[in-house]
């Protein structure tokens, strides 16, 4: 089969929201939009009408999204002139502005995804896509892979995609108020400041539980302090600031080895809600 040439497509991701009932789909967009036109009708055979369809698939879709939501969505009121009218119950009218609430937050996952998700000349971010924005100069995603509960603080283990391990020390509230689980996904977050660098082969031991060697990529000279970044063996980059002093003693230049010592307490945590 002979291989299509010229310009090369620009990739991207599409997605519909719908909302399911113990599993079953319950209505999608097509459905809620039934919905608001009932309301906005005032009957079931208008909102066909505004709809363009008929009155019984209309009907059929109603009765279904009723039977399914465990109680009516949608309810029928006799008298008056015209026999009657159609009109959403409470239940209904919460679920058709829950619906929009959340379709709004979708859509705006997906042009998030979109804009990052394939863009093949750059690393996938999570972060990115989910616009974390803090102070950290560091922010990795991981998945929690060990757990040891203490009287008052727990220790988390995360393991980040390129088989790094981060530690970092968090209370039995936090952990609790953070849904942490092993093999739940989280957020480790590191301000630049608390980062500790250290060349050659250091003979002390030290109490910061995370070490991570790497080779310095690129220094940036500042008025105060100088910013060091590390790219991470096994994956990912790290930021340092250390003063012009501390450049000098420890021989950073780009290509140098060198190991970032982080405190498990100066590890923040972080999950997506």
């Amino acid at each position: 089969m002979a291989q299509r040439r010229g310009r090369t497509p620009r990739l991207g991701v599409g997605g519909t929201l719908w909302v399911t009932a113990d599993g079953e789909n319950l209505g999608s967009h097509a459905r809620m939009a039934l919905l608001q036109a009932v309301v906005e009708q005032g009957s079931i055979t208008q909102a066909a009408k505004a709809f363009g369809m008929s009155y019984k698939a209309a009907w059929d879709a109603v009765d279904a999204m009723n039977r399914l939501a465990g109680e009516a969505l949608v309810e029928r009121r006799p008298g008056g002139r015209g026999g009657g009218s159609t009109q959403l119950t409470e239940h209904g009218r919460r679920v058709l502005e829950r619906y929009a609430q959340v379709e709004q937050a979708h859509q705006r996952f997906v042009e998030l995804l979109a804009r990052e998700a394939f863009d093949l000349t750059q690393e996938f971010s999570l972060l990115k896509v989910l616009n974390v924005r803090t102070t950290a100069r560091n922010q990795f995603l991981g998945t929690v892979s060990a757990l040891r509960s203490g009287a008052v603080h727990d220790e988390v283990e995360l393991t980040l995609p390129g088989g790094m391990r981060l530690a970092a020390i968090v209370t039995r509230e936090s952990t609790e108020a953070l849904g942490l689980r092993v093999r739940s996904p989280a957020i480790a977050m590191v301000q630049a400041g608390h980062v500790i660098l250290a060349t050659g082969t250091p003979t002390l031991r030290v109490s910061a539980r995370n070490q991570m060697p790497g080779t310095v990529l690129q220094l940036q000279p500042g008025a105060v302090n100088t910013e060091v970044l590390l790219e991470v063996d096994g994956g990912g980059r790290l930021v340092a600031m250390v003063t012009p002093a501390a450049v000098q003693d420890l021989g950073l230049a780009p290509g140098v080895r060198a190991t970032a010592l982080v405190k498990a307490s100066d590890v923040v945590l972080a999950v997506t809600i």
